[in-house]
């Protein structure tokens, strides 16, 4: 309708004539954005400068070439459940009145299954409020030995994981937790004990000597969780359930050589009893298993 090449009458002219504001012309309409696409870019910049609050995230996203309103940024984070420099839900309370172990796994050096397991709380925020997964994972094979789901956090659903994971593998010989109640319970202390199963503990405020569980929280929530987020309990416990198979038998792990937990846990047994059928020549051992995980 309008001819910007037309040398009899100017655009400003043609417009006039028209009853068309000049504005329109040079408007080019934003791509409307995913909410999936939107919520990767804004995990990506909160895993890189976690101290960004929404107004810097929407601003560091418009620098990025991505033009977003700054209540949409706002409305996902809080969807996300991540905000900067603020305190989150707290998963460990410490019980003061109960005893406090050690930490044993300073220089130790894990070389086979079910020689330590890690055991955590983590929060999922689903549409009506908190949901408390509890998982007990193998150091060794990476291999998440058992899992609960909690309305809140009572010790009964890590008792039940803990039992659960006891009677599927048998017992470890070290459980590495925090200091929450949980774990310093009179219940959880003999659970252990009665099953000959060394406690330790992280230190307070050792944020590294519960990683391998924590990185599995990471991995649960930005590669399954976030990416599709349930609107209930029920559909929460079967996504859950299915990544934690996944994640068991069919993610690559780059920690294990490319391998699964699953195949690193099978090898390390048919190894085992090779071994035992054989003491005079052991068993030739894959090299990127060759390295056992030392604790630091």
């Amino acid at each position: 309708m309008i001819d910007s090449k037309d040398h009899r009458l100017s655009v400003r002219s043609q417009c006039r004539l028209l009853d068309i504001n000049r504005s329109n012309l040079y408007y080019k309409p934003v791509p409307h954005l995913g909410e999936t696409e939107l919520i990767n870019q804004i995990l990506e910049i909160h895993e890189r400068v976690p101290q960004y609050g929404y107004r810097r995230i929407h601003a560091q996203l418009n620098l990025d070439g991505t033009e977003v309103n700054r209540k949409r940024v706002q409305r996902l984070m809080r969807l996300l459940e991540i905000q900067a420099l603020y305190p989150k839900p707290k998963t460990t309370m410490r019980g003061n009145a109960h005893k406090v172990y050690p930490y044993l796994l300073g220089g130790l050096s894990v070389d086979q299954p079910h020689q330590v397991w890690q055991v955590d709380i983590t929060y999922l925020k689903l549409p009506q409020g908190f949901v408390y997964l509890t998982a007990l994972i193998d150091i060794y094979s990476r291999f998440v030995v058992s899992w609960r789901l909690s309305i809140s956090l009572s010790q009964e659903s890590c008792l039940e994981a803990f039992e659960d994971a006891l009677w599927s593998h048998g017992a470890p010989d070290i459980v590495n937790s925090d200091q929450g109640v949980q774990f310093t319970s009179e219940s959880w202390e003999k659970m252990c004990l009665d099953n000959a199963i060394a406690i330790s503990m992280s230190h307070k405020g050792g944020s590294t000597d519960n990683a391998y569980i924590e990185r599995f929280w990471r991995t649960l929530k930005y590669e399954g969780f976030y990416l599709d987020i349930p609107e209930s309990v029920p559909e929460l416990k079967h996504k859950v359930g299915e990544f934690i198979k996944w994640y068991n038998e069919e993610r690559l792990h780059s920690s294990l050589g490319y391998d699964t937990p699953s195949n690193v846990l099978k090898t390390a047994k048919t190894q085992a009893c090779a071994f035992m059928d054989n003491s005079t020549e052991f068993p030739t051992i894959p090299q990127a298993q060759q390295q056992p995980c030392v604790i630091i």
